[in-house]
């Protein structure tokens, strides 16, 4: 075969395979579209979580006692000590000066019932300085109001509201699935932008001159192109967000060695029956810091976790304010409650390829990896994603009806030719 009938062969072969790509592409936008729209104007807005609810609320983020913060582990204590029906579950307590303390607590189970004890709340602000619990809200209302505003903008983000049920966290998971079909549309969109080789410079031009329809394939076709590998990546990162464990960790590890999560089931640790069995929190903390100098970490612990489920502590370090971190975040060291040995730790820029694989993809999703720019362009992508969804189903439309006029005008007086179909015209 000569490489005429060759390219021949091809041509024929790809001009078979576009139409049906074209209708792939054509659902799979429609039932993303929605999501996508949502998920781009909430990502927008909580690009800048922190910022946005401290304006929100000051009370809830801002202290005025003069003086030197207490120790995280007297913090736990008091926290504890002033309300017993609640444990810290985690809790970021290396902050800036004027700061308020914010951490998530968890119900105990109520030694009468058995049950976790009705609270009403699940996150507190505490003033670093006395430990006075300064407000208290819960996270998972469904509230427009200022003081959940932004956790509810989290929560339709990730799960578009849709509630866990049967133990199966339904909304995250329906995300999650719904991002990987947009990462395999992503390729199928880009195939599909550049339909042959002469005309690949329409597929990167905008005509703003003609305005109406034609802009606006443009904005959603050229536009998409310009930006690909940006909303590539924020597909494939928006998989890992939903889907870490059930997705993105196992096909990871078939290419790479990835270090253990501290609920690996093969992991040698039990969560304690008492707590008489268990390291307190300044125990836990001496031997963090100890631990953290062997591995080189010089920065000061900055955060806590208590994974009481599993029986393990977390201690992360940052300096003061950068609880986020800039390039891959910041190391974390996960201790077993009883003994204090080291379980795992994430330790940035450090272990397999996988491993790094792995902590790049929040940074990325949100910006973070490269700062305050990163942010700024996240939020822009999120708009642009959002005005995708927009422009895609304007498109849809549009042809639809075009396609619905074409067969009123050519409507067969025959029974037969009522049956037939325009090749590459899909019926609706």
């Amino acid at each position: 075969m000569n490489a005429a009938t060759k390219t021949g062969t091809t041509q024929r072969v790809a001009w078979k395979v576009r139409p049906l790509l074209v209708s792939v592409h054509r659902w799979a936008g429609l039932a993303l579209a929605l999501v996508l729209f949502v998920a781009g104007i909430t990502g927008a807005v909580i690009a800048w979580e922190e910022e946005i609810d401290s304006w929100l609320n000051p009370g809830f983020f801002l202290s005025s006692t003069p003086g030197t913060p207490l120790p995280a582990p007297e913090l736990i204590r008091r926290i504890e000590a002033a309300d017993p029906r609640v444990e810290v579950a985690y809790m970021v307590f290396n902050v800036k000066p004027g700061r308020a303390i914010q951490a998530e607590v968890a119900p105990r189970l109520d030694p009468v019932t058995g049950q976790p004890a009705e609270i009403g709340f699940n996150q507190i602000a505490v003033d670093p300085v006395n430990g006075t619990i300064l407000d208290r809200r819960d996270t998972g209302a469904t509230s427009l109001a200022p003081k959940t505003l932004i956790p509810f903008l989290n929560r339709l983000h990730y799960t578009m509201l849709i509630p866990s049920e049967g133990g199966i966290a339904w909304g995250i998971w329906l995300v999650g699935f719904l991002s990987l079909v947009w990462m395999v549309d992503c390729l199928i969109a880009l195939y599909l932008a550049f339909p042959d080789r002469r005309s690949w410079r329409k597929s990167l031009a905008f005509r703003f001159k003609r305005g109406g329809y034609q802009l606006n394939f443009d904005l959603h076709r050229s536009g998409g192109v310009w930006l690909w590998a940006l909303l590539l990546m924020l597909a494939i990162t928006s998989v890992y967000m939903n889907l870490t464990t059930e997705v993105v960790r196992p096909v990871v590890s078939v290419f790479s060695k990835l270090s253990p999560l501290p609920a690996d089931p093969h992991m040698a640790h039990q969560p304690a029956t008492t707590p008489s069995r268990q390291l307190d929190p300044s125990q836990i903390f001496e031997r963090a810091q100890r631990e953290a100098a062997e591995r080189h970490i010089d920065l000061p612990p900055g955060s806590y976790y208590r994974l009481s489920d599993i029986g393990v502590y977390g201690v992360g370090f940052f300096e003061a304010g950068n609880h986020y971190g800039v390039g891959l975040g910041n190391p974390s060291l996960f201790l077993d409650a009883r003994t204090g040995a080291v379980i795992t730790d994430t330790l940035p820029g450090r272990g397999s390829a996988g491993d790094t694989f792995i902590q790049a993809q929040y940074p990325l999703h949100s910006g973070r990896i490269i700062g305050t720019a990163g942010r700024v362009l996240v939020s822009l992508l999120g708009i642009f994603v959002a005005a995708l969804s927009v422009t895609g189903v304007y498109i849809w439309l549009k042809k639809r009806r075009a396609r619905h006029s074409r067969r009123k005008r050519a409507a067969p007086s025959s029974s037969s030719a009522a049956g037939m179909v325009a090749p590459g015209v899909f019926p609706l």
